[in-house]
């Protein structure tokens, strides 16, 4: 396993790949660290006979989870990979989108343990996760440095599977895109994210807008391409 991959990268997405790779029609599927279920959407949307249990730690992005009215194949249910309250072995696959580096690191055996533990034997987990390079990546890091806790992901996921506890069944390496409608945009996603609170004064801000400003193209929209790790994962099936 390998945390970074050297060279250029195919562009892709984690819907793509995971409409590739995971069993998705009429499947039980479990979403944790939803966010704004921007995913969860296309997800329930594309395969409606599935069920999607979608979970999230920050209480008020679930909170405006909840009053989603239009996806009648998704529950929408607040608590972090540490513990769920999902049924022993109940999911065909866990997803996880850039959320495993938010989980506290103290607690990150025991979300692989609790995933395990709600997987059906032969279950899939699919874990996105960035890696800490790219131009997104420096803008990000002027306020909030990933770097130990991506570190703390990757060995927390290599453990799991040292262990014996899921199977290595690929790792796939791509490009992501991240666009802007301007700094403005930038400014409520990321520095308006209600998942954390950044100690942003008046000149880190401008030193963060300075480096996000020279991005933005002619047609004011700033993109990004953001190098992505995805460990695919299997659970053991009894011999």
């Amino acid at each position: 396993m390998q945390i970074a991959s050297a060279g250029s990268l195919p562009i892709s997405s984690d819907f793509e790949q995971i409409s590739d790779l995971l069993p998705l029609a009429q499947a039980r599927l479990l979403e944790l660290g939803c966010g704004a279920a921007f995913t969860t959407r296309r997800l329930a949307e594309s395969f409606p006979a599935s069920e999607i249990v979608a979970m999230e730690v920050d209480r008020v992005q679930h909170e405006k989870n909840l009053l989603i009215p239009d996806l009648p194949n998704v529950q929408f249910r607040f608590g972090g990979a540490q513990s769920i309250d999902q049924a022993d072995e109940s999911m065909e696959a866990v997803i996880m989108l850039k959320s495993l580096h938010h989980v506290p690191i103290a607690d990150m055996d025991q979300a692989f343990a609790e995933i395990v533990r709600v997987l059906r034997p032969g279950g899939l987990l699919y874990i996105s996760e960035p890696v800490y390079a790219g131009e997104f990546n420096e803008i990000l890091r002027l306020f909030n440095d990933e770097r130990a806790v991506r570190q703390a992901a990757f060995d927390a996921t290599v453990r799991a599977v040292d262990e014996g506890k899921l199977l290595l069944e690929r790792e796939i390496h791509f490009t992501t895109l991240s666009r802007f409608e301007g700094f403005a945009e930038f400014e409520s996603r990321v520095l308006g994210a209600t998942h954390s609170a950044f100690d942003v004064d008046a000149n880190l801000y401008d030193e963060v807008k300075a480096r996000f400003l020279p991005h933005i193209n002619d047609d004011g929209i700033a993109e990004f391409h953001n190098p992505t790790r995805v460990d695919l994962l299997r659970k053991p099936t009894p011999a």
